[in-house]
């Protein structure tokens, strides 16, 4: 060492912390690195991402090779960092120089390099990924040892094993953070859309069925002139056939093929029965995941909901599942749900049957919806008592004001905005 100048040994420290901060970066960008980004540009044929995640898939040796090689320079560095303070000052330089080092250590080699691959993982990770791969190979006997020792370790006193990984799988909210935080990358409408699929698991057929006295249908009891002006003014493609009510189902009828027999007066009672298709029943609790999956495979597109002993609770279609993800069908974007009116004072004048999901998909609330689906439900469940027209109640923090009642029903609301509910301080 004394052969050496000042200078040469200083260039020999300043290579040894280039080492340590590249062992420090590298390791916090390889374990700082996005494991479904990485598959995806592995699977792109990224080579610096197919590096790392072969590198990813034994972490303990990855980590074992770091710290043994971090180790090592740090190791190396510290005596000599030493030696240069006693040949600028003697015995007395000995401490300070290897204070500074610490210092030098910790800024130079730990905290700075570190932090910038925390930030840009992949422009560290994928460089080091090539060093790592042969590295790696040379060193595969030390730490092997390394890792034998330390995974006995975590096996024996921590009941850790290294070869029964967790899948690091998400979860339905973990994805929804993910799709929300997306910002610019994925448009506002596409978000809503792909966070309504992640909700279709937890929504039944029941929470968006048309009800029972709302359902349209034909009634075969009626005369047959009836029956061919309702069908000839009908706004939809397919409608239930039934003998007096719901109760007594014939099936449905697809409109389009017939329609315009019927209008010309071309078809007689007893063909247009040839065209009835046998009804289709689903259970109430049955998920729209899957009664997208049932529609399909059944190839129907509407059917009518059933509770636990048979009875007819409503109807729902294929179209009702599909707003469900991309909303309201209409012309007009801004257009609100036909049964919500927006008045001038900011308020909201809201058919008593509304769901309470199409409010606040419509207006962008948080009405709650584990209960009653309707509006209706929702007042009643919160008065517990059938209210006169004027009452007026407060439900998660929007006064509702019940303007009209039929038959014990609440058949139109005003609602207001959310309003702030201060806090008593006494």
């Amino acid at each position: 060492m004394d052969d050496y100048s000042i200078s040469t040994l200083f260039i020999i420290l300043g290579v040894f912390l280039l080492f340590s901060a590249f062992f420090s970066g590298s390791e916090t960008a390889l374990m700082a690195l996005n494991r479904y980004r990485l598959r995806h540009l592995a699977n792109k044929g990224n080579r610096g991402a197919l590096l790392a995640q072969a590198l990813l898939e034994k972490p303990d040796r990855l980590i074992g090779l770091i710290l043994l090689g971090n180790n090592i320079v740090n190791l190396l560095a510290s005596p000599l960092a030493a030696y240069i303070g006693y040949r600028l000052y003697g015995d007395v330089g000995v401490l300070p120089a290897t204070m500074l080092f610490i210092v030098a250590i910790l800024i130079f080699a730990e905290v700075t390099p570190k932090t910038l691959a925390a930030l840009h993982p992949e422009k560290f990770a994928f460089p080091a990924a090539y060093i790592y791969t042969p590295l790696q190979k040379i060193a595969y006997p030390l730490v092997l040892l390394i890792n034998l020792i330390a995974n006995t370790i975590l096996k024996v006193f921590f009941g850790v094993s290294i070869d029964k990984q967790e899948l690091n799988a998400l979860s339905r909210e973990e994805l929804r953070t993910i799709v929300k935080e997306a910002g610019a990358l994925i448009p506002d409408k596409h978000q809503d859309m792909l966070i309504s699929i992640l909700d279709l698991e937890s929504i039944t057929v029941e929470d968006i069925m048309i009800p029972r006295n709302e359902v349209m249908g034909v009634d075969m009891e009626q005369d047959w002139e009836e029956i061919r002006s309702q069908i000839s003014s009908s706004s939809f493609t397919r409608l239930p056939v039934y003998m007096e009510n719901l109760d007594n189902i014939l099936g449905f009828i697809h409109l389009r093929k017939i329609f315009a027999r019927i209008v010309e007066d071309e078809i007689t009672p007893e063909e247009f029965k040839q065209h009835f298709r046998e009804p289709y029943f689903i259970p109430e609790g049955t998920t729209l995941n899957q009664q997208l999956l049932n529609f399909q495979q059944e190839k129907r597109r509407m059917g009518l909901v059933v509770d636990e002993y048979g009875d007819i609770q409503g109807l729902v279609t294929l179209e009702d599942l599909l707003e469900e993800i991309v909303g309201e069908f209409t012309n007009a974007p801004t257009t609100l749900h036909v049964d919500i009116h927006p008045q001038q004072d900011g308020s909201y004048v809201i058919d008593g049957s509304t769901h309470v999901r199409e409010v606040n998909r419509a207006l962008k609330w948080n009405l709650h919806v584990n209960g009653p689906r309707t509006i209706n439900g929702l007042v009643l469940e919160h008065l517990e008592t059938i209210p006169e027209p004027g009452t007026t109640v407060l439900i998660d923090g929007h006064p509702i004001e019940i303007v009209r009642m039929l038959n014990n029903t609440i058949r139109t609301v005003r609602i207001q905005p959310q309003v702030e509910i201060k806090q008593s301080t006494l």
